[in-house]
């Protein structure tokens, strides 16, 4: 099949994530793009974890986020991307789409979506600058008559969960990577620091539950967290006095792997952990009375995600793929420990699609880095290849169903997708390698992924393109930039090209978010220019393609106009493609159909690729 059919079809490979149970497990509500574009869909669960026809969930056209469902039953609360852009709005609906109503946000004003309470009478939006003082501020909304209730404010804050009587919140704050959590007693008026202080870090999930018999307090929080510790871990911590002074403890840990989520029964006996092994997911369920955890074994993909725990803690419900399928919803039974797929099979490949390899190899400096290779079926000798780098710098290359790898190995282009330094799944100080002075060490990992492809005989020196997106769009401009003559080309989806630009014309709470990573763009402003693409445009002398959606505020279109234009005006060779209707992630088939056949089109043509 030709690379741009296999790509177009593979794109329209419809998925389904991001599950949530009704109260007592018999309806299932969850996110799918079978019609083109992500939507909700509800339907009734089975004692088998088999499902009804799913029904649509319908109250407008804009992508949807995420769904949770109501602790009551009554409502599920949506957080959908306004125009399909990055802000984001909160609706709440009735799980048969009756009473539709935004609570919060518009085109102007972005809010998130937060945790219900456990009563389930009202659920907790996050708006940042919503008294335009330039903090963040939590509220209790009412999805019966959309009120909003104060609840907290704070400078970057993000609510984690409530007590069932919500007179304890627990919330977070701070800069990427170096959040704190405290927990606020409502009724008392107080708040104390959940974790030792001053320990911070990057703290995912933290739920509060019944202590285990025989604790003397009567609640304890279950935190996913690497505040203080080498990587993320399982750690409960006391909700008393003795708690709030930083008496906690690691109740699981592994030294081969990062806890990444986490979920909990109503009693709190059962713990749900996910684990991410150097990419692939482990799930765990952990008894927290007698503190011993088993792996839960067959699961039917490369990666988990979404996973959740029923509260009767009978079920386990999640996403799951691979590189061979996209995202499909599983039911475990956790008294049988048998599968069971949910719903229709969203993609059956007619032919074989590639299996990555991971490969370990050292950077500069020694440092271990990893990447998952997809190697051109047949292919012996070096020949084309592709650097995709990921965003963030926090996220992390997986195993998972990816249209534009294997329609680039369709089309004769081997692919090497790397995680360096500032990559997370790999401990604290791996992701932490990369802050702002780090960035030119992040760089050499860029070349020295490419010299790993060349010195495995899979690529030819001259035949290396760079692609990425969001932070991989920007390290593919530095790559270009600072390295001239390394690649052949380059791909840019939507990156930044200027990091003081960047932090001007972002988002207010994403620029804050920031500066832990970049650096700060007043003390730091030498280094944010010396570390800019723009600033060395001109040598950028090889093909670019540049991408961008219309709507992205993230990283906003401007880095994409100042980068192309400084290039048409030294007569480099550079293509521009805006995508319409999009913002920072790309949510319809349509968008991501044309960017595969645009990226390909340009890339066997930069990289000499054979048509034959």
């Amino acid at each position: 099949m030709p690379a741009a059919d296999l790509g177009a079809e593979l794109v329209e490979a419809w998925g389904s994530w991001g599950p949530t149970l009704s109260p007592h497990a018999e309806q299932l509500a969850f996110l799918s793009d079978r019609n083109g574009s992500p939507q909700v869909f509800v339907s009734d669960l089975r004692m088998d974890g088999s499902v009804d026809r799913p029904r649509l969930i319908s109250f407008g056209q804009d992508p949807v986020v995420s769904v949770s469902w109501s602790a009551d039953g009554a409502w599920l609360a949506c957080a959908v991307a306004t125009d399909g852009g990055v802000r984001t709005q909160v609706w709440v609906v009735r799980p048969d789409g009756r009473d539709a109503r935004r609570v919060a946000g518009s085109a102007e004003q972005h809010a998130e979506l937060g945790p219900w309470t456990r009563s389930g009478h009202r659920v907790t939006v996050v708006i940042p600058d919503y008294a335009g003082d330039g903090r963040t501020h939590c509220f209790l909304a009412d999805p019966t008559t959309g009120e909003l209730h104060p609840l907290a404010t704070g400078d970057l804050l993000g609510v984690l969960d409530l007590s069932v009587d919500e007179h304890l919140l627990i919330i977070k704050d701070g800069q990427r990577g170096k959040q704190f959590c405290v927990v606020v007693d409502r009724v008392a008026d107080e708040d104390h620091p959940l974790l030792p202080y001053p320990a911070t870090g990057s703290t995912e999930v933290a739920i509060i539950r019944p202590s285990p018999p025989g604790d003397p307090t009567p609640l304890v929080a279950y935190v996913c967290t690497d505040a203080g510790l080498p990587r993320r871990q399982l750690v409960a911590v006391p909700l008393g006095a003795e708690g709030w002074r930083g008496v906690s403890g690691v109740l699981a840990a592994r030294d081969d792997a990062e806890l990444e989520s986490l979920d909990a029964d109503d009693s709190g006996r059962q713990l749900l952990l996910v684990w991410n092994v150097a990419g692939r997911s482990e799930l765990e369920l952990f008894d927290t009375e007698t503190g011993v955890g088993r792996l839960l074994p067959g699961m039917p993909g490369a990666v988990a995600s979404g996973a959740l725990l029923s509260r009767d803690g009978r079920r386990v419900i999640l996403s799951v793929e691979g590189p061979h399928r996209p995202r499909e919803l599983w039911c475990l039974s956790t008294r049988t420990l048998r599968w069971t797929r949910v719903g229709a099979v969203p993609f059956r490949a007619l032919y074989e699609l590639v299996e990555p390899e991971l490969i370990r190899y050292r950077a500069h400096d020694g440092l271990e880095l990893t990447g998952w290779l997809y190697r051109v079926p047949g292919r012996t000798e070096p020949g084309p290849a592709m650097l995709s780098l990921h965003g963030g710098p926090e996220a992390q290359e997986r195993p998972v169903f990816s249209p534009q790898h294997q329609a680039m190995l369709a089309a004769g282009i081997a692919v090497l997708a790397p995680n360096i330094r500032g990559s997370s799944g790999f401990g604290r100080a791996f992701v932490h390698a990369d802050d702002v002075h780090g960035r030119r060490d992040a760089f050499e990992d860029v070349v020295t992924s490419a010299d790993e492809l060349v010195r495995l005989g899979i690529a030819a020196p001259d035949r290396i393109a760079i692609t990425g997106r969001s932070y991989g769009g920007y390290l593919t401009m530095a790559g270009l930039a600072f390295y001239p003559g390394y690649f052949a080309c380059g791909v840019d989806i939507c990156g930044m090209s200027d990091l003081h630009t960047f932090y001007r014309d972002t988002e207010p709470w994403i620029a804050a978010a920031a500066v832990s990573k970049y650096g700060d763009p007043v003390t730091d402003a030498g280094l944010l220019a010396g570390i800019s693409p723009l600033h060395r445009a001109d040598n950028i002398a090889v093909p670019l393609l540049v991408v961008h959606g219309e709507l992205d505020t993230n990283v906003p279109i401007g880095e994409a106009h100042q980068i192309v234009a400084a290039l048409r005006e030294l007569g480099r060779p550079v293509q521009y493609l805006q995508l319409d209707g999009e913002g920072h992630e790309y949510r319809r088939v349509d968008s991501r159909t044309l960017l595969i056949t645009t990226m390909l089109e340009f890339l066997t043509e930069a990289l000499r690729v054979s048509s034959g």
